[in-house]
């Protein structure tokens, strides 16, 4: 049995899009569950664990994309641990994963650990909630978008971790170089911040 599980914005045609995405995929219209939000940091949710609480061993969980799943690379772990130990087979970007055959479970290994892919795919995710908000709001002021606090934390903790160029920051939180360097500079004791945004 096909469950869909999608996670929204809170604001616009996402939900919509991503229901007309799952019933293509195979998923019965009625077995859908949605969350909204995309930024925000609480992982207290009624759809997800309504999806999973309705899965059986052999049955499919099916998202649109891996980022919808969960709000962090730790999220995913937990929820990737679950369905495997439930014999529950995972569906995104349009194929699916099962932990009982040899691939699945290697596909399976791969998610519960930290990789850069599903990362930069879920700060897109954020930034464009982001984006959705303001518009609604009547706050957004074009393509240049301010990042959250926690955005910014993020952002600090994978420059200072040296496992990231800058090209990569770049991309990840569509930044100019300028703009990650300044970012960088803002989360440094003031005592330790340069006066060049390249330095």
């Amino acid at each position: 049995m096909f469950t869909g599980y999608a996670r929204c914005a809170a604001q616009g045609d996402d939900e919509r899009e991503q229901r007309a995405a799952l019933v293509e995929l195979g998923v019965p219209a009625d077995r859908i569950f949605v969350d909204h939000g995309l930024t925000g940091t609480d992982r207290e949710r009624e759809g997800l664990p309504a999806a999973l609480a309705g899965l059986s061993t052999g049955d499919t969980l099916v998202v649109t994309k891996l980022e919808r799943l969960a709000w962090s690379v730790a999220d995913l772990s937990h929820t990737v641990t679950k369905l495997e130990d439930r014999g529950v087979k995972l569906s995104f970007d349009g194929e699916t994963y099962d932990a009982a055959d040899p691939i699945g479970r290697k596909v399976f290994a791969i998610l519960g650990t930290t990789f850069a892919e599903f990362d930069s795919g879920l700060i897109r995710l954020r930034t464009s909630g982001g984006v959705a908000k303001a518009k609604a709001e009547g706050k957004y002021r074009g393509r240049v978008l301010k990042l959250s606090p926690e955005q910014q934390s993020e952002l600090f903790d994978r420059h200072q971790s040296g496992k990231y160029k800058i090209a990569e920051l770049q991309s990840m939180y569509d930044l100019s170089m300028k703009a990650v360097y300044n970012y960088v500079d803002r989360e440094r004791p003031p005592a330790q911040r340069s006066r060049c945004c390249g330095s």
